[in-house]
């Protein structure tokens, strides 16, 4: 997707063989890649050296059937392999905190949006908002089947009701299910929630940027598990508004 104002092409659709995250739309989000990729620094540190290390051992005492203890063993080496995984596990463990506590905060919320999942498709709440009938605001999002899917939409991850939300407000996701567990996850949010039945699981997102982002349930739920998806479109406040208004 490009953002019109500063022409910036954004990846938020999935892409195959993908291997790496979708473009973030929260800070959150941010965060999660930012802890994957401090994370992977040190892991390719953590990997390359025990291979060097195995490496070196298979050479240096492979076609040595006898070695002699006091040679090959050391209290500086002892010491250095014991330091090194703590303050190694010291600096993922810290962004890796932030991170999750980061994401458990929902602190005086603008507005709530309950999903809840059924056999196979979701049901959106607006419980913030009344309609004309006097009715909380209410959307059925089934998927798009593939003989329908028309030009713009993507393959088996469109539906034909999206979530539609407003940028820059601290939203409230309240997530359960009505019959098996299901699972909430919108990678380009960082929102990842299970929906249990007779159970209501929470989470929020201040959503920084317009753009259409996909999800799934990712929660083996059935035989049409992958019939699932979640779509949501983040819009500017006037045209929530204007949305909430047509409905």
């Amino acid at each position: 997707m490009t953002n019109l104002t500063t022409n910036t092409i954004f990846n938020d659709v999935p892409k195959p063989w993908g291997i790496y995250f979708q473009d973030t739309a929260t800070a959150i989000a941010e965060g999660i890649t930012e802890t994957h990729d401090i994370i992977m620094f040190y892991m390719i540190i953590v990997t390359t050296t025990v291979t060097y290390i195995t490496y070196s051992i298979v050479v240096t005492f492979g076609k040595n059937p006898i070695s002699y203890k006091y040679m090959i063993h050391g209290t500086t080496t002892e010491v250095i392999w014991t330091i090194f995984p703590a303050v190694v596990t010291i600096f993922i463990a810290t962004p890796s905190f932030v991170t999750t506590y980061t994401s458990d905060e929902v602190i005086d919320p603008a507005m709530t949006i309950k999903a809840i999942g059924y056999q196979w498709y979701w049901v959106y709440e607006y419980s913030d908002f009344i309609n004309d009938s006097g009715e909380t605001i209410q959307t059925e999002s089934y998927i798009i089947p593939d003989d329908t899917t028309e030009e713009g939409q993507t393959h088996s991850t469109d539906v034909d009701n999206r979530t539609v939300a407003p940028i820059d407000t601290h939203i409230r996701f309240v997530v359960t299910a009505n019959d098996v567990i299901h699972d909430f996850f919108v990678p380009s949010t960082g929102m990842k929630i299970d929906a249990c039945p007779g159970r209501t699981n929470q989470t929020s997102a201040i959503i920084q940027r317009e753009g259409v982002f996909y999800g799934q349930c990712s929660e083996t739920c059935g035989t049409a598990h992958s019939n699932m998806p979640i779509v949501v479109e983040a819009v500017t406040t006037p045209k929530f508004t204007e949305w909430t208004n047509e409905q």
